[in-house]
C-alpha cells in the first residue's frame, strides 16, 4: 500500500489559513489523499483536535519558528517550544517522539533553514507548492536532501482548501499515522507535486484581505 500523503497543512487554527476542518476533509478527499498533517504555525492542540473528530487520518504536527527558520514536527502528542536554535528545536521534537522535518530550506518569502539543515533532521520537504521561485527550491532542496542523505517529502503547505493536495508524499506503509512516520524515517517515500496556480494564489490572497477587513 502506498498511501497518499499532504504533510504540510494550514487550518483556520493558523494566523494566515483560510481551511475550516470541514473544508480540510473536504478537499483532501476530493484531491484523492488518504491523510494529512495538520502544521499549524506554534500551536498543536487544532491537530490535536482535528485528529480526535474524524476518522480521516490526520497527522498531528505543528510549524515550528525556530530562531534559524521553520521546522515540522510531525506525529507529536506535546507542544514543542518555539524560538530555539534548530538543533535544539529538532532534539525537543525527538524527546517527544516525533518526526523533525526541515521545511521550504531553499525559497524565498518563508523563514527557511537554508545551511542550519543538518543530519539531525530526519527528513527534507523537497516540494514546497507554495514555495517560490518553485524550480529553484526544488532544485536546491533536492540538493541537500542528497548531501545529508536524508528522506524526501513533499507538502502543499495549503493556507486555502483548492491548494490542498498540490503535493504530496507517497508511503510504502500501511495507513496508520506510525507506520507512516517510520516509513518516512527510512526514507520508504517519494515526494511529488506542482506549484500552486497563480489564480489560486490570487483568490487566497483576495479572500485573506476580505477577512482581515
Amino acid at each position: 500500500m502506498q498511501p497518499k500523503i499532504d504533510l504540510h497543512v494550514h487550518t483556520h487554527y493558523s494566523y494566515d489559513s483560510l481551511i475550516t476542518p470541514e473544508e480540510l476533509i473536504f478537499y483532501a478527499k476530493k484531491r484523492g489523499l488518504d491523510g494529512v498533517a495538520v502544521t499549524d504555525h506554534d500551536r498543536l492542540d487544532s491537530a490535536l483536535k482535528i485528529a480526535k473528530e474524524t476518522d480521516f487520518l490526520i497527522i498531528p504536527g505543528v510549524e515550528i519558528s525556530s530562531l534559524n527558520g521553520h521546522i515540522l514536527a510531525l506525529n507529536v502528542q506535546e507542544p514543542i517550544p518555539k524560538r530555539l536554535s534548530a538543533d535544539e528545536t529538532a532534539d525537543k521534537i525527538h524527546e517527544a517522539g516525533g518526526m523533525a522535518v526541515a521545511c521550504h530550506p531553499v525559497t524565498f518569502f518563508k523563514e527557511s533553514l537554508g545551511n542550519n539543515t543538518n543530519s539531525k533532521f530526519d527528513a527534507v520537504e523537497v516540494i514546497n507548492a507554495s514555495a517560490f521561485p518553485f524550480n529553484y527550491s526544488v532544485n536546491n532542496s533536492r540538493k541537500i536532501a542528497s548531501r545529508l542523505g536524508i528522506a524526501q517529502v513533499a507538502g502543499s503547505d495549503a493556507h486555502y482548501g483548492p491548494e490542498i493536495g498540490c503535493a504530496y508524499t507517497l508511503v510504502d506503509a500501511e495507513l496508520e499515522v506510525d507506520e507512516i512516520i517510520k516509513a518516512i524515517s527510512e526514507g520508504l517515500c517519494q515526494p511529488f507535486g506542482r506549484a500552486i496556480p497563480l489564480t489560486i494564489r490570487l483568490k487566497r490572497e483576495i479572500l485573506s484581505l476580505k477577512r482581515r477587513f
